[in-house]
């Protein structure tokens, strides 16, 4: 029976040290591509999130919650639950080859060779700051006897610095022989290497990763043969101090670890800190920890005294400390976590403060979280940027390099739509993909069924007195708001086509609108400087003025519920934390701006400007991390977007009645359709379908595109709605099969 398990286990490490080696040799090679974003602990009040729409568009779905490592990266959040006030990121850099990585397992038999290790290390130079591995005595069953010519895995081996020159006694695929067997080679002696890669560092990802997938035996087996250890009794301390609440334990641990300047220090518990680790921060994260607790437990002089004597002592932020001290107020525990935005102790709050923590600390004793999955996301990630026209949904396969069919790009138009009476200024897809709103200079909205495009309402031909230019659909797709030029903004009721809510406050036209993600109120910009940015619920009442002194031009909200952003007509963005309704900075761009949308990932925003040209932030660095060219701007608004399968590309309309698509990561110009004359106005991307997107211009028309297949999803789609309704074609639109 043992038998069977070792080489069901050798199988297993076979096949993930073989996959982990290919796979990461094609992440090396591509420089790092966009991320999602880090989630931000506010301050705020907690307002609830909106459900995104069950689709598989993220191709690469994130398998952590704060993924690290690409070149879009801003400053690392820390777990606090204080303002805007965030610290310096903590950089990481490269590991010596000195340095220990980890701890490695020897029998008797390699206490012998101490005095040799040591002198090597002394030899070497202090450069390069080895510490001395910790070493298992083995049971003498499993030693070998020294006639033997082979070694057990943990017998007596050349042994320096963790790494191993032992002799193998398992072949690749679990058969015990006098060498080891790899693809039909054998050699004696096994190299600190695998496949360019550190045979350590490999092995205890791998020991992490079976463990998280619960292969518990096969961790624990690969851990023994390779005398190798996950991390060493210290780290573990650590992780249970803080894991159990023992605060003392935690930070009496962390007051004795070892910075990166004093590696050489015999003095060290065996904690090694992360270059560019605050201790002083690590404290202040594990104390506030503290002090929540205590406020849930509703041990307020016990919170209090470690607010005055722990906390203030620290010298940090006195911002946070202002915030702490508020949450002394807080009639109820429920009201401290709603206010703090934290789970409390028996939520995830514990394990969060582990993750952030572990950032900090040298990865060289306490590995990252879920390291191989991190490292394949990074590959699927890569390999994603790597594809020009990707445009698979699905997340690519690790069996075989990731490439699209150009084919199924969407460059095909399949469908133009006649029924606008004037120009179409905006067209936007409803967030479950199924509905898709057309607007202009016209007064009717059109709602339109997809993927058959059968009218389902035409909204506001008798209410609006003028042209519609902006149009907004609630998160859960059952309410649009349409902000028209006669100034007014009016909410309706897309199951019946029924106005809701008719808000006629404004002196100037309403511009723009974005609905909070409880779907219970909604924001409207307007060009009005007294009332240019108002919060409204569905009762018509005002909800919050968010006191500024600008016409706004345009309005995105990120889908987290954290960003606002507002675009006025000075050439400025202005950037607002949605959740402390609170401003928080702005960006002045010397060029008329024409739209502005934020990324699914909360973390990025587009902007249009008039100068032929698209520029991306990253919201957290307030950097522009991307470019895009070759579309032309004019006097009127020119919107753009994000979208395909991982929001991939970037597409905009453009003065010359085309459409650019650019592939966001790096700003290849993808394809250049000929669209609209004499402009395209807006684009929009289907959220859950790839290979589909819409486009409208002064022309009148809205068009589809997608390939061949979705033409004929929309033809299938098409007949069965008229066999429906008994062959009637009204309510269909005019429409015509574009490029036949």
């Amino acid at each position: 029976m043992k038998a069977a398990v070792d080489k069901k286990t050798t199988s297993y490490c076979h096949l993930f040290l073989s996959a982990l080696a290919g796979q990461v040799a094609v992440a090396d090679q591509q420089p790092p591509p966009p991320p999602t974003i880090t989630p931000f602990t506010s301050a705020g009040p907690s307002t609830p999130h909106p459900q995104h729409p069950a689709n598989t568009v993220i191709s690469a779905p994130d398998l952590t919650n704060h993924p690290r490592g690409n070149s879009y990266e801003a400053s690392d959040l820390p777990p606090t639950v204080t303002r805007s006030a965030l610290p310096a990121p903590i950089a990481t850099e490269p590991q010596e080859r000195g340095q220990v990585l980890g701890r490695r397992r020897r029998a008797s038999d390699d206490l012998s060779d101490t005095q040799d290790l040591d002198s090597q290390n002394t030899e070497a130079g202090p450069s390069t700051h080895q510490h001395k591995s910790k070493r298992r005595r083995g049971d003498d069953s499993n030693m070998l006897a020294s006639s033997d010519g082979t070694s057990a895995p943990n017998g007596t081996s050349s042994y320096t610095n963790g790494k191993s020159n032992q002799r193998a006694t398992t072949s690749a695929n679990g058969t015990q022989k006098a060498g080891l067997a790899t693809n039909g080679a054998s050699k004696s002696i096994m190299s600190d290497m695998y496949l360019g890669h550190d045979r350590e560092e490999v092995t205890r990802i791998l020991i992490q990763a079976l463990s998280d997938m619960g292969y518990h035996t096969a961790a624990e087996s690969v851990g023994r043969d390779s005398g190798f250890e996950l991390e060493s009794p210290t780290v573990a301390s650590f992780r249970t101090a803080i894991l159990d609440g023992a605060w003392g334990d935690a930070e009496g641990l962390l007051l004795g670890a070892t910075a990166p300047a004093e590696r050489t220090s015999q003095n060290g518990n065996g904690l090694v800190l992360a270059q560019g680790a605050d201790r002083n921060m690590m404290c202040f994260w594990i104390r506030q920890q503290k002090f929540l607790e205590f406020l849930e437990q509703q041990q307020t002089s016990q919170a209090l005294s470690v607010l005055r004597t722990e906390l203030s002592p620290l010298n940090q932020d006195q911002g946070k400390l202002h915030f702490l001290s508020s949450l002394l107020m807080c009639d109820s525990p429920d009201d401290i976590k709603a206010k703090a935005e934290w789970d409390g102790a028996h939520g995830r709050s514990r394990d969060v403060l582990l993750s952030e923590l572990s950032r900090c600390i040298s990865p060289s004793v306490m590995l990252p979280e879920h390291r191989l999955a991190v490292l394949l996301q990074q590959v699927k990630r890569n390999q994603i940027n790597m594809c020009l026209y990707h445009s698979n949904a699905e997340s690519p396969s690790l069996y075989a390099d990731h490439l699209c069919d150009r084919r199924r790009f969407p460059t095909e138009n399949i469908i133009d739509i006649d029924d606008h009476q004037g120009e179409v200024w905006q067209v936007v897809f409803s967030h479950d993909g199924t509905k898709l709103a057309s607007c202009g200079s016209e007064k009717g909205v059109i709602i339109w069924a997809v993927p058959s495009f059968k009218i389902l309402h035409t909204l506001g031909e008798r209410e609006h007195r003028a042209g519609v230019g902006n149009v907004s659909f609630s998160w859960d797709d059952s309410m649009i708001v349409t902000c028209c030029q006669d100034k007014h903004a009016r909410v309706w009721d897309l199951q019946t086509g029924h106005l809701l809510q008719d808000i006629s406050s404004f002196e100037e036209p309403v511009s723009s609108c974005v609905w909070a993600p409880d779907n219970r109120s909604f924001l409207v910009g307007s060009l009005d400087k007294s009332r240019s940015l108002w919060q409204w619920d569905l009762e018509g009442e005002k909800v919050f003025d968010w006191a500024n002194n600008h016409r706004v031009e345009d309005l995105s909200l990120s889908s987290d519920g954290r960003w606002l952003v507002a675009m006025d007509d000075r050439n400025h963005i202005h950037v607002y934390n949605f959740l402390m309704r609170q401003w928080e900075y702005e960006i002045e761009l010397h060029c008329r701006l024409t739209s502005i949308s934020i990324s699914k990932d909360s973390r990025h925003l587009l902007v249009n400007l008039q100068k032929d040209q698209a520029q991306l932030f990253d919201l957290f660095s307030r950097e522009v991390v991307q470019y895009y060219t070759g579309h032309t701007g004019g006097e009127y608004m020119i919107r753009s977007a994000l979208g395909g399968a991982n929001e991939s590309f970037v597409l905009s309309g453009s003065e010359d009645g085309s459409i650019y698509v650019w592939h966001k990561a790096g700003a290849q110009n993808v394809v250049k359709l000929k669209a609209h004359h004499p402009r395209c106005n807006s684009v929009s991307w289907s959220p859950t379908n790839p290979c589909l997107f819409a486009s409208c211009g002064d022309d009148g028309k809205v068009k589809i595109w997608s390939n061949s297949e979705g033409r004929q999803i929309h033809l299938d789609a098409l007949r069965q709605s008229q066999e429906s309704v008994g062959g009637d074609s009204n309510g269909y639109g005019e429409q015509h099969m574009g490029d036949e």
